[in-house]
C-alpha cells in the first residue's frame, strides 16, 4: 500500500499497473453523503486510456468496483474501498526495461532505493495508480458539493509546449470538456492537436500547464504554519506523475511587481470581505480567503519516448534503448481530471479539520 494522503479525509492507494488492478481506501467520510459508482466512472472515464486519438491507444474499461462502506447510494461513514481491475496488460512491451534504465524515468531510482522493481508498466510509477487518486477524489467533490454552497473546481490545459489557450471570461465546464485537450480555447485546441499528433508521428513528447481555478471555498480553510493551504495543494499536485512545477496566484511573475503593485486591496460587498485584485491566489498566510483559488502545474514530456536513446543497464554498461509500448505523446488532456482530484482531496481534508476545530 503506498503513503496516504489526507489527515481526516485519508486515502490510500495500491496496485500496480502490472497487477490485477489498482484499488483505493477512503477513510473519514462523512455519512450520508449521496454515492453512487457512476458518480466515480465518470470521473475515471475522464481519465483512462483510449479516449481520443491523442492519448495512449491502451483499451482499459477501467470500471469501478465499490467493494465496502456505501449502501443503498449513501455512504455509511465507514471505510468506503474501491477497486478498479487491469484487463489490457502488455509485458512483453518492458522486456528491454528490465536491464536498460529509460532516460529521466523512475527506472534508475526505484532499484537505487529499493534493490528490485516492478519492470511491466512502469510499477509503481506508472499513472495507472493515479486510478485511485481519481475515484477517491470523486468522493471528495461530492461531500464538497454537498458541504459548500457553489463548489466547483475547473482545471483546464493552458499551453502545450509553446502553444497557449486564451481565458475566456466565462469558463465552463462545458466548454473545457468539449474538444480533446481539454483546453478552454478551441482554436488553440485544433493547434495542439495538430502539434501533439506531429511529435507522436516523430516518437516524441511535449509538456505543457495546467491551471485550475476553484470557486466556492469559504475564507478560513487552511492552517497558518506547516500545512498552508497553498502547501498541501503544491505537495498533491507535484506527487502526479510526470509533474515539475507549482505557482499559485501570480506566481513567479509576481517577483516583477512592486508591493503597492501585488497587494490585493480589500473593500466591503455588503457583508462579505472581498479583494478587488486576487494575485494572492486566494490564499493569503496559507489560508483561503474566499476568493478563487487558481493555481498552474507543469507538466513534463512524457519519459518515454520510441526513439533510440543513450542509456546505462543495471549492471553499469553503456547501451542504447528504443522504447516500446502505448504511451502518451502528451500527458495533459489525461491529467486534466487528475489535478481536480487531488484538489477535491485537499480541500475535503482541509474542510472537516476546519468544522473539527470551529464547528463551521
Amino acid at each position: 500500500m503506498s503513503s496516504s494522503l489526507g489527515t481526516l479525509f485519508r486515502i490510500s492507494t495500491w496496485g500496480e499497473s502490472h497487477g490485477p488492478g489498482v484499488g483505493v481506501v477512503i477513510d473519514g467520510c462523512p455519512p450520508r453523503i449521496p454515492l453512487t459508482v457512476e458518480d466515480i466512472q465518470q470521473e475515471l472515464d475522464r481519465r483512462r486510456p483510449g479516449q481520443s486519438k491523442i492519448v495512449t491507444p491502451r483499451k482499459e474499461d477501467d470500471k469501478a468496483e465499490i467493494l465496502s462502506g456505501v449502501l443503498d447510494g449513501m455512504t455509511l461513514g465507514t471505510p468506503i474501498g474501491l477497486f478498479v481491475r487491469n484487463t489490457d496488460q502488455r509485458p512483453s512491451a518492458y522486456t528491454e526495461m528490465a536491464q536498460a534504465y529509460r532516460p529521466s524515468h523512475a527506472d534508475y531510482t526505484y532499484d537505487a532505493k529499493y534493490g528490485i522493481r516492478a519492470v511491466s508498466g512502469g510499477g509503481r510509477s506508472s499513472a495507472r495508480e493515479t486510478i485511485g487518486r481519481v475515484a477517491a477524489g470523486a468522493i471528495a467533490r461530492k461531500m464538497l458539493q454537498q458541504s459548500l454552497k457553489g463548489y466547483e473546481c475547473l482545471a483546464y490545459v493552458k499551453t502545450i509546449q509553446h502553444l497557449e489557450a486564451k481565458i475566456p471570461e466565462k469558463l465552463t465546464a462545458e466548454l473545457i470538456e468539449s474538444n480533446i485537450v481539454r483546453t478552454c480555447d478551441p482554436e488553440a485546441a485544433e493547434r495542439m492537436i495538430e502539434l501533439i499528433e506531429k511529435v507522436r508521428s516523430e516518437g516524441n513528447s511535449v509538456g505543457g500547464v495546467i491551471e485550475c481555478v476553484v470557486r466556492g471555498v469559504p475564507p478560513g480553510l487552511g492552517e497558518p504554519v506547516f500545512d498552508k493551504l497553498e502547501a498541501d495543494l503544491a505537495k498533491a499536485m507535484m506527487s502526479l506523475p510526470a509533474t515539475k512545477g507549482f505557482e499559485i496566484g501570480s506566481g513567479f511573475a509576481g517577483t516583477l511587481m512592486t508591493g503597492l503593485e501585488h497587494n490585493d486591496e480589500f473593500y466591503m460587498d455588503g457583508s462579505q470581505v472581498r479583494t478587488r485584485s486576487n494575485r494572492s491566489g486566494g490564499i493569503q498566510g496559507g489560508i483561503s480567503n474566499g476568493e478563487e483559488i487558481v493555481f498552474r502545474v507543469a507538466f513534463k514530456p512524457t519519459a518515454t519516448v520510441l526513439r533510440e536513446q543513450k542509456t546505462v543497464t543495471n549492471t553499469g554498461e553503456d547501451t542504447t534503448l528504443s522504447a516500446r509500448g502505448r504511451h502518451d505523446a502528451c500527458v495533459l488532456p489525461r491529467a486534466v481530471p487528475m489535478v481536480e482530484a487531488m484538489v477535491h482531496l485537499v480541500l475535503a481534508d482541509h474542510w472537516l479539520r476546519q468544522r473539527a476545530q470551529n464547528g463551521a
